[in-house]
């Protein structure tokens, strides 16, 4: 009977049927549920972005694993995409000593960047704080970016009207840049990434950032904004998007809620939907995300 259903889980996870997998597991009594079903619980629910879920199965036969590097791989892979960097990086080492996987040195190369990164970036924004900085020449000005994306400055309530129906609190940083000049296009579009996405090996782009309002076509809450992407393109619901890409919706900047809750401090990511969502990591807050940007010619391979 378990041999059939391990079967069929694998033909399922083939055919990416990972919601099926769950299904089929979760109806099955616990007591019968052995180290290779919790195997496949584990892997089913990360590939549906249930990380947490995945954790709390794969830690019930941690002591099984405990020579298993496919069980360390699921682990490293639920910790990576919950941003814990180091316990991620310590379960694919073990994943990695236990059997040599391509997949896991990249994932170990990812870990070890974006630490670096994240160290980089902060000092360079405790170097020069977020509202200090000269952003007089931060937005290109135009006739396209005044009709689509700026705002009027927000008031107190429109902030908290766009928070409530959003459903999540705003970075204090964003509400800050947005009341000097609310959305718009920057004049550097361009974040580097250690990870390659549809746009490029080596970073992501931007097209502009959204205001805070409801009127402009580009805002949080506009026709093309931040529920309408979620709703209509598919976004998963970890946050709010900030920012429309060159693609014309394949791909997205998100602020992402999962680890700190609706009220906290999200981190900034993009969201891949040429790639079936897959969500990069790219800052740590708002602030390091708009002082991490540059200019679309560093990365033109013609100059």
């Amino acid at each position: 009977m378990l041999k059939d259903l391990v079967n069929q889980l694998e033909r399922w996870y083939e055919e990416n049927q990972h919601e099926q997998i769950v299904e089929a597991i979760e109806q099955l009594p616990i007591v019968e549920r052995d180290y290779k079903i919790i195997g496949h619980y584990g892997r089913a629910l990360n590939n549906l972005g249930r990380y947490s879920e995945a954790l709390q199965q794969l830690e019930t036969v941690k002591q099984q694993g405990q020579q298993d590097a496919d069980w360390y791989w699921r682990v490293g892979y639920a910790y990576f995409f919950l941003q814990k960097w180091q316990k991620a990086l310590a379960a694919f080492e073990k994943a990695q000593e236990l059997a040599f996987d391509n997949r896991v040195e990249a994932y170990i190369t990812y870990c070890r960047k974006i630490m670096k990164n994240i160290v980089q970036m902060t000092e360079n924004v405790q170097h020069i704080p977020f509202r200090k900085r000269d952003f007089s020449q931060f937005w290109e000005q135009s006739d396209y970016a005044n009709k689509n994306y700026v705002e009027a400055s927000p008031t107190p309530e429109i902030i908290a009207s766009i928070e409530q129906e959003l459903g999540y609190k705003l970075p204090a940083d964003y509400i800050w840049l947005m009341q000097q000049q609310n959305g718009g296009i920057p004049v550097n579009t361009c974040f580097p990434t250690v990870m390659p996405t549809s746009w490029a090996e080596d970073h992501v782009a931007i097209t502009g950032i959204m205001g805070i309002g409801r009127e402009k076509t580009y805002s949080l809450c506009g026709e093309l904004g931040s529920n309408f992407m979620l709703e209509e393109w598919g976004y998963p619901n970890i946050g709010v998007v900030i920012a429309d890409c060159p693609s014309a919706g394949h791909d997205v900047i998100m602020l992402d809620y999962r680890a700190c809750g609706n009220d906290g401090e999200p981190a900034v990511v993009h969201v891949d939907q040429e790639d079936d969502y897959y969500i990069t990591f790219l800052a740590p807050n708002f602030a390091t995300f708009i002082a991490g940007l540059i200019n679309e010619e560093i990365f033109d391979i013609y100059e």
